[in-house]
């Protein structure tokens, strides 16, 4: 099924006969609580939530929830429950991974922690967006818009198969991805036309599968077939992108804001790289974000 909306993505959750466990860090949040029943009552996941028990069934208390409804693992300290929620999922308790009121640096120290984290050594961590926007005649995923500063070859190497295998789950056979730069054109003093230029060339040798990719290629070329007919650029992916690859953090995180605070986009937004998607919202997401965020999640656990 070929999930044109991230509304879909619930009717897919739904039809789960077993549905999929996401455990929260450090659960002590009316955000991240509220967020989790939604998506509980939505019949999207089962949740569970580590942190201190008395301070849980507070916030439950104060929004009207079933306490019930969740499976509380008692854990007052902020490592202790990020360690906690870890376990879980390395134990198979667990499907998906979901910050709380955990601070960011715990929160990642025990996903990054050698022993006992989620992530293979040098596996490469990153942020992929997938953005439902009124103008765009599709779904859009992008990466990095959170994560990696300034991305090299190698780690846009990584963000390419992530975005391919979130476009995959969203039934894009082949997806088709933009890498973004200033111009199409080839420019040595512009670092991201030249990694551009060598992606685009080791997909076309079979170096990277999966995917059709192109670039360097300016926005607009991207998700506007006019612009690409005006600059007389001949590519599947110009105008038609299921996936954009952006240079560096600052341009992709302009995008997204961009997007969701003027343009009207909806989107949901999933760290990857690690044993399972992990739900890393932003502060600034609203609740309706963070339910996208764990259907996505959702839909991208195996």
């Amino acid at each position: 099924m070929k999930i044109e909306r991230i509304s879909d993505i619930y009717e897919v959750l739904k039809g789960y006969t077993h549905k999929k466990r996401l455990v929260v860090a450090y659960a002590n949040d009316s955000h991240s609580v509220e967020a989790v029943h939604a998506a509980v009552q939505a019949g999207l996941v089962e949740g569970i939530l580590v942190g201190d028990r008395e301070r849980i069934c507070e916030v439950c208390q104060e929004n009207g929830y079933d306490v019930s409804c969740f499976r509380i693992v008692h854990e007052p300290a902020e490592m202790r429950a990020a360690e906690t929620a870890v376990a879980m999922v390395r134990n198979g308790e667990a499907d998906v991974i979901m910050k709380g009121l955990v601070s960011t640096d715990k929160y990642m120290r025990a996903i990054l922690n050698k022993e006992k984290g989620l992530v293979a050594p040098n596996t490469i961590l990153s942020h992929v967006t997938v953005m439902e926007c009124p103008a765009y005649h599709k779904l859009l995923t992008i990466s990095d818009v959170a994560v990696i500063p300034c991305p090299d070859l190698s780690q846009k190497m990584a963000m390419i198969k992530y975005v391919t295998n979130t476009a995959k789950a969203l039934g894009v056979e082949t997806p088709k991805v933009a890498l973004i730069a200033p111009t199409e054109q080839v420019l040595p003093k512009i670092q991201s036309t030249v990694d551009a230029a060598v992606l685009s060339k080791m997909n076309e040798r079979g170096q990277l599968t999966g995917a059709v990719i192109d670039g360097p290629m300016a926005l607009d070329v991207a998700v506007d077939k006019e612009a690409a007919d005006i600059k007389k650029i001949r590519s599947v992916v110009a105008g038609d992108a299921d996936c954009l690859i952006f240079p560096n953090l600052e341009s992709g995180n302009v995008f997204y804001k961009t997007n969701s605070k003027l343009g009207g986009s909806r989107q949901g937004a999933v760290l990857m790289g690690a044993q399972v998607p992990s739900v890393l919202s932003s502060r600034g997401d609203n609740v309706e974000t963070k339910l996208n965020s764990i259907a996505l999640a959702a839909i991208l656990s195996a």
